[in-house]
């Protein structure tokens, strides 16, 4: 069963495909796949120099979905804090919009 697991794995990673099954991990996911925009805060930070976008995809890829603070609904989407870390170690906090058909990074905070 151990090597079935890992041999799927290792199968499936060389293709790309990644098996979610936690909740963090899905949603992740699901906001991953989806076509992403920046709100205008969102934008103001990042033309700073302390952040970049590839903090934002590798905090959608690896970050952790505070679920005490996520999943409320704001209009039509839901809104996800999720706790990340730049390529400098600078620990961050993002707030993802997440809709139907698309995702919306609402702020980014240190």
């Amino acid at each position: 069963m151990i090597f079935l697991v890992y041999f799927l794995g290792a199968k499936a990673e060389s293709r790309g495909v990644t098996f979610c099954y936690l909740p963090n991990c899905r949603v992740l996911k699901d906001i991953r796949t989806k076509p992403f925009h920046y709100s205008e805060e969102a934008s103001a930070v990042l033309a700073e120099t302390w952040i970049d976008t590839v903090d934002i995809k590798n905090t959608l890829t690896h970050g952790d979905i505070d679920f005490s603070q996520s999943n409320v609904k704001v209009g039509a989407a839901k809104l996800y804090v999720i706790e990340g870390k730049t390529v400098k170690q600078i620990p961050i906090f993002i707030e993802v919009l997440n809709f139907e058909n698309k995702a919306v990074l609402k702020s980014i905070k240190k």
